[in-house]
């Protein structure tokens, strides 16, 4: 199955940009960038997946392919420097220092980051681009590796209006919303919101799920009607019936999600939120990681209750 899904581009014009960090999110997102006509030069840690990525994508892209051995030379001379790593420490390692992205970077660049990670760092690094002559925007994104290979992630964003309108079409190629949310950090605050809120839902239907498999009901039935009501969620109905058979070899592992969770509950320490329910299920997907289910999908939840 190819990394990217077909997709119809808005046209754009092209620009030169990188894109570091090939996972399950990058290798798809760099290549919308590639197959919509943008010149772009990806780096990854393993050279080998930025080998794969250029094979893969060389024979439709409509720009030229490049890939770099270090961040700081993927970015030079772009326009825009993309980035989805896996956590602060990921970021600050492919932005900071002599081989950074940040050094590679001429004055007046943007660099977008798509990692879910603190609202502390967004902001650390959006200072520290300042200092350099660069602009930053925080810009996480929901939807999922399916999101990533069909060009339909959401992506939440800070920074500044007018950065956020130069890089919006261009973050648009692999998007279907693209909205900034405030000044940095904000668009790192609104993914911790996203992930509450599926924390408590993903709960919910596991509970419901295993009732009813208790009571001998037909779920796959069941969801069927009450997805056509106030139940309906895109948990139910993307992980319901996955749920229902038992299948969790696929989507956002829970390992993760607790990365995830673990900056939301930071976060409201600093802001005094209360937030009982994403404790109690931060602890549960604990039990799921203990129980060999670190790379199973969220819905793994369910998992505890049988």
């Amino acid at each position: 199955m190819s990394s990217t899904n077909p997709k119809t581009y808005d046209p754009v014009p092209a620009h030169k940009v990188a894109f570091l960090g090939l996972g399950v999110m990058g290798f798809p997102m760099a290549g919308h960038l590639a197959l919509a006509g943008h010149h772009v030069t990806v780096y990854n840690r393993s050279d080998a997946k930025a080998k794969a990525w250029q094979q893969e994508f060389g024979a439709q892209a409509k720009g030229t392919l490049a890939h770099s051995a270090t961040p700081r030379g993927a970015a030079s001379n772009a326009d825009i420097v993309f980035c989805c790593v896996g956590n602060d420490d990921d970021l600050r390692s492919v932005v900071l220092g002599e081989n950074g992205a940040f050094a590679g970077m001429a004055a007046g660049s943007v660099f977008v980051d798509h990692t879910t990670a603190s609202a502390d760092v967004a902001r650390e690094l959006a200072q520290a681009a300042i200092e350099c002559g660069l602009q930053f925007i925080d810009a996480p994104v929901s939807g999922g590796q399916a999101g990533a290979q069909n060009g339909a992630l959401t992506v939440m964003c800070g920074g500044d209006a007018a950065t956020f309108g130069r890089v919006l079409p261009v973050i648009a190629t692999f998007a279907r919303a693209v909205t900034r949310l405030g000044e940095s950090g904000a668009g790192q605050l609104a993914k911790m919101v996203n992930q509450i809120a599926i924390a408590g839902l993903v709960q919910g239907l596991s509970e419901a799920v295993a009732f009813g498999q208790r009571a001998g009901l037909d779920m796959n039935e069941v969801l069927g009607v009450i997805g056509k009501g106030a139940a309906q969620s895109w948990q139910m109905d993307n992980r319901g019936k996955t749920m229902i058979e038992g299948k969790f070899d696929f989507g956002f592992a829970v390992d993760w999600m607790r990365k995830d969770l673990g900056l939301v509950l930071d976060e409201a320490k600093r802001n005094g939120a209360r937030l009982p329910v994403t404790a109690l299920v931060d602890q549960f997907y604990a039990d799921v990681q203990q129980a060999g289910g670190k790379r199973w999908d969220t819905s793994s939840l369910i998992t505890r209750l049988k």
